[in-house]
This record gives structure tokens, sequence and C-alpha cells, in this order.
């Protein structure tokens, strides 16, 4: 049986891990695929991992790890970012930053509820939870900050929307499908996987 030292390290040892994993996707192609608006990213299946595995706070730091990459790809790595970054700083902050925390601190809480009800489906009900809620939280934060500038309502008549829920839909469109799916198959096996390996079943 692990001492309370010993297990306070390992957590720290794995947490870590997610956070250094996070980063170097981040900075790679295997974290972010841009498109002509939204990065299409990958960054949640490490923060579906790291929640499903180190519980609510780790998922936590995860998605704060994922919301600081996410910020920085506004210096100039994504056009999308960059012109929010130009037109409201400290929203741009928020919007990268604030979402991706709550996204994998509640990732951890959905597991743990859904471990009481059920044992693997679990693990794959917080992997579709975890892109779900980054797409739906972010999104409500550009909503919520950005809709009524010129630079949104321009994608706005390009879509041909009137209100800002069907903005949300086809601005993010296939591109929240293809993140929902990557995160559900991916993350589910690799962090089931991973909690047989280390003997959290």
């Amino acid at each position: 049986m692990r001492n309370n030292t010993t297990g306070h390290t390992l957590y720290m040892v794995e947490l870590a891990l997610m956070v250094a994993i996070i980063f170097i996707m981040a900075f790679t192609p295997l974290g972010y695929f841009q498109t002509l608006g939204l990065s299409i990213t990958f960054l949640t299946v490490p923060v579906a991992v790291g929640a499903i595995l180190l519980g609510p706070r780790g998922g936590a730091v995860c998605g704060l790890a994922f919301g600081i990459t996410s910020f920085i790809q506004c210096f100039g790595m994504g056009a999308f970012g960059t012109m929010l970054l130009n037109i409201n700083p400290a929203a741009t902050a928020f919007t990268c930053i604030v979402p991706r925390i709550l996204e994998g601190w509640l990732c951890g809480l959905i597991f743990k509820a859904a471990r009481k009800v059920m044992k693997n489906g679990a693990y794959l009900a917080a992997s579709l939870a975890c892109p779900l809620l980054n797409t739906v939280l972010f999104m409500s934060s550009l909503v919520i900050f950005f809709y009524q500038t010129d630079y949104i309502q321009g994608f706005a008549q390009t879509f041909g929307v009137t209100n800002p829920f069907l903005f949300v839909i086809a601005f993010v469109g296939v591109q929240g499908l293809i993140e929902a799916v990557v995160c559900f198959v991916i993350a589910g096996a690799v962090s089931r996987m991973l909690a047989s390996a280390l003997k959290q079943v």
C-alpha cells in the first residue's frame, strides 16, 4: 500500500507528464490543425485522459495547460486567434484559458459521477464530454465577448446566419464532430488502458 508521500509524488509526476504531453502536442502537428476559421485541436485527448486518471483537479491543470497553449497560438501562430488578440487581449486570454480549465475540471467530475453507475462506460462518457465541453464553453465565451465585433459579424454574414446559436452551429460544423470522434475513440481507449496498467480499476 502506498503511503501519502509516495502517492502524492506519483500523482505529481503523472500530472507533470500529462502537461508535458499537452505542450509537446501543441507545438507539433499533433496538437492543432489550422483551418480558415478555428483550428481543429486534438488537445482534448490528453486533457480527457488527465481528468479521468487524475481527477477534477488534475483535469483542471491539464485544461489550464491547454488554454495557455491556445493563447500562445494567438501571437501570430493562428490567424483567427491573432485577430481576436488584436481586438481585445483580455477577452482573448479569458476565452482561450478559462473554458479549458472548466472543461478539464468538469470532465473529471463527469467521470467520477459516471463511475458510480457504470464501469467501462465511464471512460467513454468522459472522453466524449471533454470535446463537447470544449466546444460549448469556448464558443459561449467567443459569442459573449466577440459576437458583436465586425470580425465575427463578417463570419456570420458569410454563413448567412442571424443569431449566435446558428453562428455557433455554422462555425463549428464538421470540425467539432471530428474533435469529438477523435477524443471519444482515442481518449476512451488510452485512459482505460492506462487506468488498468496503473491499477486504478
